[in-house]
């Protein structure tokens, strides 16, 4: 029998979208939050915080067999992979968690730790990597990839054949022409019409999309 207890790592404004989607799901019915140690106790949406990231393993071993990390990202990954790793390595299940709004083909290949959002649209021979967040309203058509932690944000769209790598984060109503490739670590700003493909470490917008940055350049000075 499926346990269905589950721990919501992130007590923000992501963690509100994914829990008002778990809420109406079936699969699990005892939900709780882990936060800062400042908000030990509060409540989101009636479900409370009930640890921090120290209480995890303890958790753990007194049943809640199930996490899912509710740390948004925009442009920067690296909480959400580092608490993805601590996770795992307790040994908890990270299921995915799709609103029950998301059309989704049967051929679509979707790996663990993502999140759908309300009406998103995933279309047949996607391929959706581990932590990666689909949000609400975004459109990824046939044959796209969006591998490990890319976050497509709400009313994005993604065209036929696009590959999005590692970290991208595709801005809100950002369109994306048909065979283009964001290369890893890149941000595509909201409402930017992509007609080319996007080096590494990239800042990127407008329409038509522009390259104004390069995030590795700017590090090293």
């Amino acid at each position: 029998m499926m346990n269905k207890r589950i721990l919501l790592i992130g007590g923000g404004g992501h963690c509100k979208s994914v829990l008002d989607s778990l809420i109406t799901s079936p699969n699990f019915t005892d939900i709780a939050i882990i936060d800062t140690k400042e908000n030990l106790g509060k409540e989101i949406l009636n479900r409370k915080i009930i640890g921090t990231d120290d209480d995890l393993e303890k958790l753990f071993n007194e049943g809640y067999q199930n996490a899912f990390i509710t740390v948004g990202s925009i442009g920067d990954t690296q909480l959400r992979r580092k608490l993805f790793d601590m996770v795992k390595r307790i040994g908890f299940n990270i299921p995915s968690i799709i609103d029950s709004s998301a059309i989704i083909s049967e051929n679509v290949k979707i790996d663990r730790g993502i999140f759908i959002g309300k009406n998103a649209v995933i279309n047949a021979g996607a391929e959706i990597s581990e932590g990666a967040i689909i949000n609400t309203g975004a459109i990824i058509e046939h044959d796209c990839r969006v591998d490990k932690f890319a976050h497509i944000a709400p009313g994005a769209v993604l065209s036929g054949d696009v590959v999005i790598e590692e970290n991208v984060h595709i801005g809100a109503r950002a369109v994306i022409k048909q065979q283009i490739r964001i290369r890893s670590n890149s941000i595509i700003g909201m409402g930017s019409v992509v007609l080319n493909d996007i080096p590494p470490n990239s800042i990127a917008y407008g329409n038509p999309c522009a390259i104004y940055s390069n995030k590795a350049k700017r590090e090293e000075k």
